[in-house]
């Protein structure tokens, strides 16, 4: 089940097999006579990019559940950032979300099913999150999944999945074009925490799996694969794939557009009929095409509700290479009042610590009158001697983070904030903004930014652009805060 090592282009991974072209329209008119809700567990912020027009929590007490749930919308979001967290918390955080929901849905009677949003790059707490997920829902007396289904496609990010391989597209538009590359062979699979070697997602799940404490270790041969060729055949063709799975087994889903996850949806929309469920470990466009909503337009300049304020805070944790080269951009092609680093070696220093937190405030909140202003960490990366000494200078940094920008935003607004990576951005929500609720109004790139609108809260009226590490082109960062900025 090896993947080639050799780089190959979209075309030639799938061929000559055409899309089997479905309708946003025909799957929202399946889910809404289903009156089911989706609650999407978001391991990071970054989830909500292909999404608009829905709620997002970051808190999930039984009230904010159904908060989201009365809002209307086909799914709602609730940010665990539980791949910033260890695995104990992160399997008390998934048991939590999922006892709240299922307390809410039963006050207000609606039918709710759970999604655990990962990442496209494979990061993230698999299994433990879908196994937690699932013996929460025994727990509380609710039916469990016959099914995971495993669907970490991102097309608009150049992530495609052919033949149970995933792979990482460069060089071209909308995921056509350019190269491939096995995922496994990118430098996303020498994560320091959730690093990993295979590309064949049959042996990507066996891997998860032995490196876990399961009682049960799954095998690649014990996980099946619904393919290109048969989710290009139909909905119906793939529904027969899909009845195989039962006893929460992992089906592992290719994708290569848009099209064949709404296949996907409405083979699960034939088997919902047929009393079938399940429960998914997905990327970020899996839920938009699931519930049937339209991509949707780039938000305009004109369309962002920015206040007065002169200066806007770009926040950048992301220690990838993309990211580093975006804030080189960004710091070449738009004029900023200051560029200010937060360094990682005062941070873990506590003699120094809060003298240089202190410094980058006094900057930052003076740069601000002025203009834009930048605040990242040591483009160096820190880790340490394994996997959770690792996390934990990155809890650290992130907590670094987040004091700098409360202590900015209670001296000052700003007129935007963009917060670069998946913790950074989760954790500046959270905890440096005080965003409890809010919505998700669009993206400022094609499905891959999100700009939230908080509800309530300090941040309340200033724009909360989530910006994932890995997304976009070297000049990504730097069209994003042209479209937000009050420079010309």
């Amino acid at each position: 089940m090896a993947a080639a090592a050799t780089p190959t282009s979209p075309e030639q991974l799938t061929g000559d097999l055409p899309p089997h072209a479905v309708e946003a329209a025909d799957v929202a008119t399946r889910v809404a006579a289903a009156g089911r809700v989706l609650v999407v567990l978001d391991d990071d912020p970054t989830g909500t990019q292909s999404v608009h027009g829905v709620p997002v929590l970051t808190s999930w007490t039984e009230d904010d559940l159904a908060w989201g749930l009365q809002q209307g919308a086909p799914c709602v979001y609730v940010l665990t950032n539980t791949r910033a967290l260890g695995p104990d918390d992160a399997a008390r955080t998934n048991r939590e979300v999922v006892g709240a929901g299922v307390a809410a849905a039963r006050r207000l009677g609606v039918d709710v099913s759970f999604v655990s949003r990962g990442d496209s790059t494979l990061r993230g707490h698999f299994p433990l999150e879908t196994d937690v997920i699932t013996a929460t829902l025994r727990e509380l007396g609710e039916p469990v999944p016959d099914a995971v289904l495993v669907v970490p496609a991102f097309p608009d990010a150049g992530r495609i999945t052919v033949d149970a391989v995933h792979y990482w597209c460069t060089g071209g538009a909308d995921g056509t074009g350019g190269t491939c590359t096995p995922v496994g062979e990118t430098e996303f699979a020498r994560d320091a925490t959730f690093g990993y070697t295979a590309s064949d997602l049959r042996d990507w799940v066996a891997e998860k799996s032995a490196a876990t404490s399961s009682a049960t270790p799954v095998t690649a041969a014990d996980v099946l694969a619904l393919t290109l060729a048969e989710l290009r055949r139909g909905p119906e063709a793939a529904a027969d794939v899909l009845r195989g799975a039962r006893d929460g087994r992992v089906v592992v889903v290719d994708a290569a557009d848009e099209h064949d996850l709404r296949v996907l949806a409405l083979a699960e929309e034939l088997l919902a009929g047929e009393g079938r469920r399940f429960l998914h470990r997905v990327g970020p466009p899996f839920v938009r095409a699931r519930v049937g909503m339209e991509p949707r337009e780039p938000l305009a300049r004109e369309e962002v509700p920015v206040g007065d304020a002169r200066g806007g805070l770009v926040v950048v944790g992301s220690h990838v290479g993309l990211t580093t080269r975006q804030l080189e951009q960004l710091r070449g092609g738009h004029p900023l009042a200051d560029q200010v680093e937060l360094d990682v070696a005062s941070v873990l220093d506590g003699s120094r610590r809060e003298g240089h937190l202190a410094a980058v405030v006094d900057r930052l909140v003076a740069a601000l009158a002025d203009g834009d202003a930048v605040v990242s960490t040591s483009r160096v990366l820190t880790t340490g001697g394994d996997a959770a000494a690792s996390l934990d200078i990155a809890i650290a940094v992130s907590r670094a983070v987040v004091e700098v920008v409360q202590r900015v935003v209670a001296r000052t607004a700003p007129r935007f904030v963009v917060a670069k990576g998946g913790i950074t951005s989760s954790d500046v929500a959270r905890y440096g903004l005080g965003i409890r609720r809010a919505v998700v109004r669009g993206p400022l790139l094609p499905g891959l930014v999100s700009l939230w609108e908080p509800v309530e809260g300090p941040a309340a009226g200033v724009p909360y652009v989530v910006f994932a590490g890995n997304v976009g082109d070297d000049a990504s960062l730097l069209a994003v805060v042209r479209t937000l900025s009050a420079a010309p």
